[in-house]
């Protein structure tokens, strides 16, 4: 059966969420398929393919259509899990009208919901007019990339009191606008419990420890595709040194007339 905004945040107010939710990432055809068949309970494009297939070193210059184009790339690739789009940067921000209009296009691009980062009032008022005019949203606090130069680099949040206070204050708030799940980057686990156990719509951590109701990771990095990895993601395969050792074969072979036979 595919999964559906109504049943992920049915998941945890029914009581169904003993088994976690699992998120992964996809920025074409060939990675939405892949992580698909894999079981994937919702595929996020994120703005991560930024760095991932476009090689920026932030998600900053990703554009609308960037978004776009991959939206409806993953949208031919993607048969059960949940699709949810990121709406990059400045999308979003200058107007209540532009970020509906930004996530009223993704929609018309396949997706099922978009991402917005953060959890100020201005966001919070965004995800409030989205969920009224019939846009899922899943909201995202602690790390929020598209933040990077506030932040000082990708670097932990909600180590202190007052951050943690905040970042808590902020996921309420978007769960009351009407957001029907929220990602926790890089925050401490303890901070990921609390948050996750005063919210009624479920979690979903990365490098926010075990306590949340479901996990995401970049597929790049699980597959070991990425030439850098952060450091809470867990790589499962070398990929990238395995693509590199086929293609220097297909080069010898060629150079030395073995192929084709």
């Amino acid at each position: 059966m595919a999964v559906s905004v109504d049943r992920i945040l049915r998941w945890k107010q029914t009581g169904q969420s003993a088994q976690p939710i699992a998120v992964l990432t996809a920025w074409d055809v060939m990675s939405a398929q892949i992580v698909d068949a894999a079981g994937a309970d919702i595929v996020l494009v994120g703005d991560s393919l930024a760095m991932v297939a476009l090689g920026y070193d932030t998600t900053l210059p990703l554009t609308l259509e960037d978004m776009l184009i991959c939206a409806r790339a993953v949208r031919r690739g993607v048969q059960n899990a949940l699709m949810v789009v990121d709406l990059p940067f400045l999308s979003y921000q200058t107007s209540v009208e532009d970020a509906i209009r930004a996530a009223g296009g993704m929609l018309k691009a396949g997706a099922q919901a978009v991402k917005l980062e953060g959890g100020h009032e201005g966001v919070v008022e965004r995800v409030r007019h989205l969920v009224q005019w019939g846009i899922p949203v899943m909201g995202h606090v602690g790390l929020t990339p598209q933040s990077v130069n506030q932040f000082g680099g990708f670097r932990k949040q909600g180590k202190t009191q007052t951050e943690a206070d905040r970042i808590l204050t902020e996921a309420k708030a978007l769960e009351q606008a009407g957001a029907f799940s929220i990602v926790l980057e890089h925050i401490p686990a303890e901070l990921a419990r609390d948050i996750t156990k005063a919210l009624s719509i479920p979690t979903i951590g990365i490098g926010a420890g075990s306590h949340c109701d479901g996990q995401v990771l970049v597929t790049a990095d699980v597959l070991g595709l990425s030439a850098w990895q952060p450091p809470f993601a867990k790589v499962y395969a070398n990929l990238r040194q395995q693509a590199i050792e086929a293609a220097q074969q297909f080069c010898g072979e060629v150079r030395s007339g073995q192929y084709p036979a």
